[in-house]
């Protein structure tokens, strides 16, 4: 999350005017994140008690077509009982809106804490809510492509060149390569797919002592390869801020989650592998190409490459069965 296109007091309580939620009392920016822009909402509520929103309006990597996937998405396992948020629909029944020029979605607010250095217990529950995710997403029909699968990673290192790649860390443009050739032909492109979050970062789970009250942020969800899924997952839950791993809450995430198949746990380290070059490739660009006056805060690329260190060097021994 983050805010990048400004909107005055009265544009805010216009747009907010268009839905049955009372009327508008505060909008807080919220500058995490790096891809759209989002706000936290404070209204009456329709019956005068008070209610409280985000809302997003979509930046970057977002095509408005795909918009309905992702709102569909959250309203069919929200029914379905993930704890999902809920999309708040207009007074015309439109799941979002055109402001300026650019779609915005209103999305009911859910309780509960993101947590910094999740618990053992708590990687436990999340594990065991994104395996919920997916059984409850094998009936949804939407279909999107994963629009940062493995060619777009190429794509988004060769658009921050060798040499903006080595202003971040000398060492880069060679990782880059080596293991971009690796991926390519190791990836395992025939193993179960699914409807996947495809970046469930702690940032993105709301939690009430140990349980899951919240996953949110659907905004690059997608058909792939569901232990895909873990393995960002895992990627993202289970290291140190400094880069250390936390063997108990890696082995607490996938029991949480539960047993895979014989070749989508083969497959856990390349797919580990990629998860981190994934998100090397977005925070390279990013740091490279955010505005400086951007609302956000730019994320460490080479966080993600000791981790991919960390599965070059381990993987095997953190994923066997």
């Amino acid at each position: 999350m983050a805010v990048y296109t400004t909107l005055a007091a009265h544009e805010l309580a216009a747009l907010i005017g268009e839905y049955d939620v009372g009327t508008l009392i505060s909008a807080k920016g919220i500058a995490e994140g790096v891809s759209n822009s989002n706000w936290l909402i404070e209204t009456t509520g329709s019956d005068g008690a008070g209610a409280r929103f985000i809302l997003t309006m979509y930046e970057q990597r977002m095509d408005v077509a795909e918009l309905p996937f992702f709102l569909d998405l959250l309203d069919h396992l929200a029914a379905k009982g993930s704890p999902v948020p809920r999309t708040i629909h207009d007074r015309a029944g439109a799941s979002f809106r055109l402001v300026g020029g650019k779609a915005v979605a209103l999305i009911e607010f859910l309780p509960g804490i993101s947590v910094d250095r999740p618990t053992s217990a708590q990687a436990h529950a999340v594990g065991a809510a994104l395996a919920g995710l997916h059984r409850h997403a094998a009936d949804f029909s939407g279909h999107r492509a994963n629009s940062l699968s493995l060619p777009q990673w190429r794509e988004l290192f060769d658009g921050c060149g060798a040499d903006g790649l080595a202003s971040i860390d000398p060492a880069l443009p060679a990782l880059v390569a080596g293991e971009l050739a690796f991926l390519e032909a190791a990836w395992p492109h025939h193993l179960p797919r699914s409807v996947i979050h495809a970046d469930l970062f702690p940032d993105n789970v709301l939690l009430l002592n140990n349980a899951v009250s919240g996953l949110i942020d659907f905004y690059f969800a997608c058909r792939d390869i569901t232990a895909y899924d873990l393995a960002v997952t895992h990627s993202a839950w289970c290291f140190e801020k400094d880069g250390a791993f936390r063997a108990e809450v890696s082995a607490e995430l996938l029991s949480g989650y539960g047993p895979l198949t014989p070749a989508e746990t083969a497959a856990l380290p390349v797919l580990a592998r990629g998860a981190a070059v994934r998100f090397m490739a977005t925070r390279a660009y990013d740091w490279l190409n955010t505005p400086a006056d951007a609302l956000v805060t730019r994320k460490d690329p080479m966080d993600f490459a000791r981790r991919l260190a960390f599965y070059q060097q381990h993987g095997e021994q953190v994923f066997a069965v």
